[in-house]
């Protein structure tokens, strides 16, 4: 794994629950695709000529995880009877904002589609999550009602998690050996573009066509060597060939966010949107149990 990699399974752990649902709805699609495309009996694979054929994979699938895939579809089908005959609509730019929410928590938007496209979903599956998300959080707004005290009383038990830590906004030149590292440290004094060079001689190919660029990283988050030099950068400075475990780093100090306290006034948004969150998910359960009594539903999977 290259450095880039070492924070991308951290990013990947804020945001992985997308991915999850998005997993969920590619196994009914892929079910459907098998099952329904000409020639149930068609093989599939063999192994030493005994024959695997399309209905026995549909049916393991289904036995694995077709209750949980059928519940989310119905659900789904649900939540938007309920927003058409309310009037709910989701807009194009509701959905942007939350996809630049996620392009930030992943640590760019580059970062996120290597995450897309290495789980094998589109930018459209994602969009689908979240309009779908929107509407159900639309739909739950008006049995809500978040009070100063709930406020408060999350603050308290979750102050840590709204002190900032110091971060640095760093990029990196990663190659294999002292002397190129050297060597490209001159180039850069002599004033060459930094990003050209990443782009030029970088080994980490997660982050070369980016110009190096890494994003934000806190302590903690970096292998020893890398943090240690990072930190101890001003804006715009560039570090002395740095050897790592993955090579020699030349790092470039972009940005500096500086350590701050957890402040209630200042942390009320992300609170009040935590806080929102957490209700809707517990009305929401309860909301599904209601629909499902209100609507006529058949699972014909449930006596199979």
């Amino acid at each position: 794994m290259n450095l880039e990699g070492c924070i991308q399974s951290m990013n990947l752990q804020k945001k992985s629950n997308i991915f999850i649902i998005l997993a969920i709805l590619a196994m009914v699609l892929a079910v459907g695709a098998i099952f329904y495309t000409k020639g149930k009996s068609e093989v599939v694979a063999s192994v030493n000529g005994q024959k695997i054929t399309k209905t026995e994979l549909y049916n393991l699938m289904v036995k694995q995880n077709g209750s949980q895939a059928l519940n989310s579809l119905i659900a789904e089908k649900i939540v938007d009877l309920e927003a058409k005959k309310q009037n709910t609509v989701v807009s194009d730019q509701e959905i942007q904002t939350e996809l630049n929410e996620y392009y930030e928590s992943y640590g760019g938007q580059d970062v996120f589609f290597q995450a897309l496209t290495s789980s094998g979903f589109t930018l459209d599956d994602v969009k689908k999550d979240i309009a779908f998300s929107l509407k159900i959080r639309k739909l739950m707004e008006p049995r809500i009602t978040v009070s100063d005290d709930d406020l408060k009383a999350y603050f308290e038990e979750n102050k840590t998690s709204f002190a900032q830590d110091k971060q640095v906004k760093v990029s990196h030149i990663l190659v294999d050996t002292l002397e190129e590292a050297t060597e490209i440290k001159k180039r850069l004094a002599s004033g060459e573009d930094y990003a050209k060079l990443a782009q030029e001689n970088s080994t980490d190919t997660a982050t070369r066509d980016n110009g190096g660029m890494l994003g934000f990283i806190r302590k903690g988050e970096m292998v020893e060597e890398f943090e240690e030099a990072a930190f101890s950068l001003k804006v715009g400075q560039i570090s002395d060939p740095v050897k790592t475990e993955f090579g020699y780093h030349l790092i470039k100090a972009e940005d500096i966010k500086e350590a701050q306290e957890a402040n209630f006034e200042q942390s009320k948004p992300q609170i009040f949107e935590a806080v929102f969150e957490q209700q809707v998910e517990a009305e929401y359960n309860a909301w599904i149990e209601e629909m499902h009594q209100q609507y006529k539903i058949e699972n014909f999977l449930a006596n199979k």
